[in-house]
């Protein structure tokens, strides 16, 4: 006995809807948590959404954006890095020492430099088969000794040369500073790599199913480098973000604390913590509502102990409602 053609359909028609519906969440989600949450803080104290207020947000939210942009990129092919905030703060710092007597090509240096070793964390995870959260927790460490060593357990301020950076932070669009553009421009390019080049779709097929993908003759190993290396470079750009804005650099700074943010705003942003589902302009909103959450507990009256609260339970819910769950698939 045969099924026919209309029962097929019917059972094809099911998962189809499904997937349907989750592409759609994927997509409006976003901006949905991000307008809810301007309107909370408009009714609340509309103050806080001043031209001075969203100039402050965007501000905070420019680094952040980058850090969440490069954990994008490594969460869509399945891994993770919990290395790209120190990157990004080693970076910061090395840029403030590097600026004063080289100049333009010091930016160049440094980010060549953050990309390497963003590179050699990916080539670690691809040849010798280390887990990428073991690998980048223990990257993690390292850097953060680094950035502290490299400092003495000093603040390391900006003299000479540092019109090359302050005008990213000092430069308004829009009532918005550069550094934020820079990283919308960032997104931009992103999102173009994952949908418009063989690269990104590379990318994406790791992240849904690496086995089928390597069968498929993806180079699995390449693939998983250059998402490592776009991380470091993201997040060397979070350290000229930084620098532009703070003006100094040191081990407890400014950016110090950006890899739950930055990890928040990823997943906030539609970014599934599985793999194989990441929409970089998406992440612009994610990283803008992470934000605006100190504003928000502020206009609630909480006491700003409880953002990392807040964080965390971001991270929850929303890696609770972007998870793709399909039949015979464990999610680790």
């Amino acid at each position: 006995m045969t099924l026919s053609n209309a029962p097929l359909a019917q059972l094809a028609s099911g998962p189809m809807r499904r997937a349907a519906r989750l592409a759609s969440w994927h997509l409006i989600a976003p901006p949905f948590v991000l307008l809810a949450m301007l309107l909370a803080v408009s009714v609340l104290n509309p103050n806080y959404l001043s031209p001075f207020g969203i100039s402050i947000v965007a501000a905070t939210a420019a680094p952040i954006l980058l850090i969440a942009l490069g954990q994008a990129m490594v969460l869509n092919i399945g891994s993770i890095d919990l290395s790209n905030a120190a990157i990004s703060l080693l970076g910061t710092i090395l840029l403030a020492m590097t600026l004063p007597s080289h100049g333009i090509w010091g930016i160049v240096g440094i980010l060549a430099l953050v990309t390497l070793i963003g590179a050699v964390n990916g080539a670690i995870v691809a040849y010798a088969q280390v887990p990428s959260f073991a690998l980048t927790l223990g990257t993690l460490g390292i850097l953060q000794t680094a950035a502290l060593v490299s400092t003495g357990s000093q603040t390391i301020y900006l003299g000479q040369n540092r019109e090359l950076v302050s005008v990213l932070f000092q430069t308004n669009i829009a009532h918005v500073p550069l550094t934020f553009w820079l990283g919308i421009a960032a997104a931009i390019l992103c999102w173009g790599l994952l949908r418009l080049t063989l690269l990104g779709q590379h990318m994406t097929a790791m992240g849904r199913n690496e086995k089928a993908a390597i069968l498929s003759a993806v180079p699995a190993r390449r693939v998983r480098i250059i998402a490592f290396a776009l991380s470091g470079f993201l997040g060397g750009l979070a350290g000229l973000a930084i620098l532009a804005q703070a003006g100094s650099a040191s081990a407890s700074g400014l950016g110090s604390a950006l890899l739950l943010p930055g990890i928040a705003a990823a997943l906030v942003g539609g970014t599934s913590i599985s793999g194989g589902q990441t929409n970089p302009i998406n992440v612009v909103f994610g990283a803008l509502t992470v934000a605006f959450v100190p504003v928000a507990i502020q206009a609630l009256g909480v006491s700003a102990q409880s953002q990392s609260l807040v964080y965390g339970l971001f991270i929850i819910v929303v890696v609770a409602l972007t998870t793709t769950r399909t039949r015979g698939v464990v999610i680790k």
